[in-house]
């Protein structure tokens, strides 16, 4: 029998196949080892395989491509809708064909290899700085403990700790000092991990046009540069436009209407948090640069005046939520346009738009 539709819940070493015919109908089920999966798609005529976007989805979804099947892969919170009764894997697989003929779930776009590596890289950068920072805090606890205060910021407070270990009549007790030592030289290993891996995204990004694009942007720097492009490869063509870019993030308010009636919460915090949280620390220090300049006298224009007058009107979180906003918007806009940010090219470009002159 040929089937058309194949939905896979995915696991680690257990796959729950349900084989559905052209009216969407179930008309068998297999649970499969991962040999098994393999060889059933290659002796199976399937025309569309729908997954749960999920661990290994990606590696199997590019698998099932060089077979010439075309793989669908849905958001798994959209999916746990169309669970009926108790959640099972046959369950699970049984909701995917159900969540598929909803046209309003949008399928996750499938990453190349080299994608999913640079995301990789980004991931075990931010395991190692909270392991450093991890063993920051645990020295100045012990610090504490002996009556030593160790000034604040990483760099200043781990120079303070090894002068203080190093010290022969300090407070700390031999009984300990050794082993924390041992915790310093652990952080030191960790910061040139970090610094080496640092430097192999710069030479990434230097051979990357969507990384330079992106660095043109202020409050775009080489880390979100990368995990930008490593996200959406580049391609931004996929989105409706700069909202949906931007809501993609999690950075758009959520909605409350009823009626007439419309109210705008907070951000929504939905989707990809590290580079919501990249993009926020962006417009921190944006927002931090333009209020120095401003204090010292200095021209402050552009993307960085209009952050200032949100500040004025608000406060420093709404302002930075705002600015994270808008730098999503316009790295969507340069990504989409494959141009360098320019504030007064841009403007101009938007004064001689004709295509919101009315015909005469």
């Amino acid at each position: 029998m040929n089937a058309t539709t194949v939905a896979v819940d995915l696991a680690k070493s257990v796959f729950q196949l349900a084989v559905a015919d052209a009216s969407w109908r179930v008309v068998e089920t297999h649970r499969l080892t991962r040999t098994q999966f393999e060889r059933w798609f290659v002796n199976r005529d399937v025309s569309l395989v729908i997954m749960e976007a999920c661990g290994s989805a990606l590696h199997w979804a590019r698998w099932l491509n060089g077979l010439g099947i075309e793989v669908r892969l849905l958001p798994a919170q959209y999916v746990r809708a169309y669970v009926k009764r108790n959640k099972t894997d046959a369950a699970d697989a049984a909701a995917l064909l159900e969540a598929a003929r909803a046209s309003d779930i949008r399928p996750v776009r499938i990453k190349s290899v080299e994608q999913q590596a640079l995301q990789g890289m980004h991931r075990i950068r931010s395991l190692w700085m909270g392991t450093r920072t991890s063993r920051i805090n645990a020295l100045r606890g012990f610090c504490r403990e002996f009556g030593i205060a160790i000034p604040v910021g990483a760099r200043t407070g781990i120079e303070a700790i090894s002068r203080v270990l190093a010290d022969p009549h300090t407070a700390v007790p031999d009984l300990i000092r050794g082993t924390a030592k041992l915790l310093i030289e652990e952080i030191r290993l960790l910061e040139a991990r970090i610094a080496q891996l640092e430097r192999e995204l710069a030479s990434l990004a230097r051979l990357c046009p969507a990384c330079t694009t992106l660095l043109s942007i202020p409050g775009i720097g080489l880390l979100t540069a990368t995990a930008m492009v490593a996200a959406t490869s580049g391609d931004v063509s996929h989105f409706k436009d700069a909202r949906h870019f931007s809501s993609w993030f999690g950075l758009t308010p959520k909605e409350y209407s009823s009626g007439n009636s419309r109210y705008l919460g907070r951000i929504s915090k939905k989707g990809d948090r590290y580079l919501r949280m990249l993009l926020t620390h962006g417009a921190r220090s944006v927002l931090r640069a333009a209020k120095v300049a401003e204090g010292s006298g200095k021209e402050v224009c552009g993307v960085r005046r209009w952050a200032l007058d949100v500040q004025t009107r608000g406060n420093h979180n709404k302002a930075a939520c705002a600015l994270a906003n808008k730098l999503a918007r316009i790295c969507y806009a340069t990504l989409r346009d494959k141009e360098p940010f320019d504030e007064g090219q841009r403007l101009n470009k938007k004064i001689n738009r004709e295509s919101f002159v009315m015909p005469a």
